[in-house]
């Protein structure tokens, strides 16, 4: 079998992670190898990502860098087994980038998103004609088929909020997503009402970040996404840049990044309730920030 020229992020992710383990236990490539029948070099290419390694040998490895949580084993023997198809597969003749796919297929095996966006509402609540809006100002030289490639895969990638079972998705996004010029005011308010309606799902919590905070939205400084697997050292962060967007899986990032949305959430108005108790008036939440911005349209 060939290696793989271009592993995806799911099997770049595997092979970090049992580098991580052997590392953490003191073992050379060789030592480990050993335990599973792998010359350090085939250790190697599995550790890169570049070849697969059978449930065996896998589970030898983990046994021999003394893994015992059983949820983070099953996690990975998970990863191993993964065969990588799924509805994205069907666009990989496509003009959209190898690292959408790669997100299509980490949110469709997460069980929780964190999203912090400060400048456009998170692309998994986003209506069709904010989407094509959006991505129409961004991809200025996209042909018309192209365009429709990439609103049709943003929208495919929505449907993952409404599977069995669905993850648990908690936004917090800033008002200056809202006074954006980039659609007009009939698909912004289409927008916002969108929100208070994804907002009646039990796994939806959308919080809004008022101007009127000490937190500056620039706190950290690009949007994110942390993707939480059952086992937590699975877990990652897809930090968003119109150059390049990077996956980080590293614990630093991922103490880093789920610290800054504690904060963000904590500064942020209460979720967007669309029943409200009967003495909501009384106070400030994300839904009276919401009935303001559409009544300021």
């Amino acid at each position: 079998m060939g290696l793989r020229a271009n592993p995806t992020q799911r099997q770049r992710r595997l092979g970090l992670e049992l580098r991580r383990l052997r590392n953490e236990c003191g073992l050379s490539a060789a030592e480990a190898g050993a335990f599973a029948g792998l010359g350090s070099p085939h250790l190697g290419h599995i550790e890169a990502g570049r070849t697969a390694i059978p449930e065996a040998k896998l589970r030898a490895l983990l046994t021999a860098y003394g893994c015992q949580d059983e949820t983070l084993v099953e996690g990975l023997v998970a990863m191993s087994g993964s065969t990588g198809k799924g509805w994205w597969s069907d666009y990989r003749q496509s003009p959209l980038k190898d690292s959408i796919r790669d997100l299509a297929e980490l949110e469709s095996t997460a069980v929780a998103h964190r999203s912090f966006q400060w400048m456009y509402v998170p692309g998994l609540l986003q209506t069709p004609e904010y989407v094509r809006a959006l991505i129409a100002g961004g991809e200025v030289d996209a042909t018309p088929g192209e365009l429709d490639t990439y609103v049709e895969f943003r929208l495919k990638r929505q449907e993952v909020l409404t599977g069995d079972p669905p993850p648990v998705f908690h936004a917090v996004i800033h008002e200056a997503a809202f006074h954006m010029q980039f659609v007009d005011t009939e698909i912004m308010r289409g927008q916002i009402e969108h929100l208070v309606e994804m907002a009646r799902l039990p796994n939806i919590h959308i919080q809004l970040l008022p101007f009127r905070t000490s937190l500056s939205p620039a706190t950290p400084a690009t949007p994110f996404v942390l993707l939480e697997a059952e086992a937590p050292e699975l877990n990652t962060v897809y930090v968003q840049h119109p150059v390049s967007s990077a996956f980080l899986e590293d614990q630093a990032h991922l103490t880093q990044y789920g610290t800054a949305f504690e904060r963000l959430s904590a500064a942020a108005l209460p979720p967007i309730d669309p029943v409200p108790e009967q003495e909501s008036y009384k106070r400030s939440d994300s839904l009276r920030l919401v009935q303001h911005l559409l009544y300021t349209l």
